[in-house]
């Protein structure tokens, strides 16, 4: 069986989607539905058990015997959340018990950590898995430096020489968009918020820059079709020689305005895009530029090419965002 911890969140469900397929009835996911429509993302799919988010380790070790992977994509993953002690405790302790889990029963363990690690990418995008290197990395929030204390945390046990999972592989998500994240209310991506703007009002409203090196809407991100994340995570588990800490974003950024052309192309709508200030509250917060460095991933093995701005974003709005029942 596989073990996947977030498993009705929005990456998570993605990559509960296509394992459905492969081992049906072999799926346990670890997870809180909520009272909103979160319980939708994965409707559609057999699952063997159910676990309560607060019996996520003690399960685990239940299952330990018959588990053999385990995804942990399960998270605190809201960039404006404050209570950092509620944040330590579900990405780093949490974390680090899963980890001891799969350790002693001898489980791979592939585990989401984010870009948001790199802070204001004042210290590059690279994903070099060293001491040193990662020392550099300065967070902007809680979520980010939860992440972060996770990847030093790991790296620590490796250069202790102490006993790891056979398989282990932090996985630094980009921006990621697709199916499945309208639970995320404003911590959607911006594909997601902006169809149903463009759709009631014609005008698609994107942050004007306050950095002088960008143009308004020419703010640059790495943006990632969900797709993609799900395909080089079963790549790693199909591949269980490698292990390590990897960025995973196309490799190629694009700018916002970029995305909302491309989202009026989709909808086939005539493009008409209007500047807003940024709040004042965002600026000194607010990344210009991400970019992942996929040189690690490319060098372990995966060849696969990545989704473009333009059909990633054409899929998601005709295939799911324009359609009655959105969900995969």
């Amino acid at each position: 069986m596989i073990y996947i911890t977030g498993g009705t969140g929005f990456i998570g469900s993605n990559l509960l989607h296509s394992l459905a397929h492969r081992y049906p009835g072999e799926l346990i996911v670890a997870d809180d539905l909520g009272n909103d429509n979160k319980w939708r993302n994965v409707s559609k799919h057999l699952i063997q058990s159910f676990i309560p988010k607060e019996s996520t380790v003690d399960a685990l070790a239940d299952y330990a015997e018959d588990i053999h992977a385990v995804f942990h994509l399960g998270a605190i993953s809201s960039t404006t959340e404050t209570d950092a002690d509620l944040v330590i405790h579900n990405n780093f302790s949490l974390s680090a018990a899963l980890w001891d889990i799969c350790t002693e029963h001898d489980i791979p363990f592939i585990y989401a950590s984010s870009a948001a690690t790199y802070g204001d990418g004042g210290s590059g995008f690279d994903d070099t898995f060293d001491a040193q290197a990662l020392s550099q990395l300065r967070p902007l929030n809680p979520y980010g430096w939860s992440k972060h204390l996770f990847d030093r945390w790991v790296c620590s046990q490796i250069d202790k020489g102490n006993p790891t999972p056979p398989q282990w592989a932090g996985l630094k998500f980009f921006n990621v968009y697709g199916p499945n994240e309208y639970h995320k209310g404003n911590q959607k991506s911006v594909v997601a918020s902006l169809v149903p703007q463009i759709q009631e009002t014609g005008v698609a409203k994107l942050f004007k820059s306050t950095h002088p090196d960008y143009e308004d809407g020419g703010q640059l991100r790495d943006f990632i079709y969900v797709d993609d994340c799900v395909q080089v995570m079963e790549w790693l588990h199909n591949t269980p020689g490698v292990s390590g800490l990897f960025n995973v974003g196309t490799g190629l950024a694009r700018s916002f305005k970029d995305l909302a052309l491309a989202t009026f192309a989709a909808l086939k709508i005539e493009s008409n895009i209007q500047y807003v200030d940024m709040p004042v509250t965002l600026e000194d917060k607010y990344q210009s530029f991400t970019q992942a460095n996929i040189a690690q991933l490319r060098n372990a093995g995966y060849t696969r090419s990545m989704t473009t701005l333009e059909e990633g974003v054409r899929r998601y709005v005709q295939d799911y965002l324009t359609q009655n029942d959105p969900y995969r």
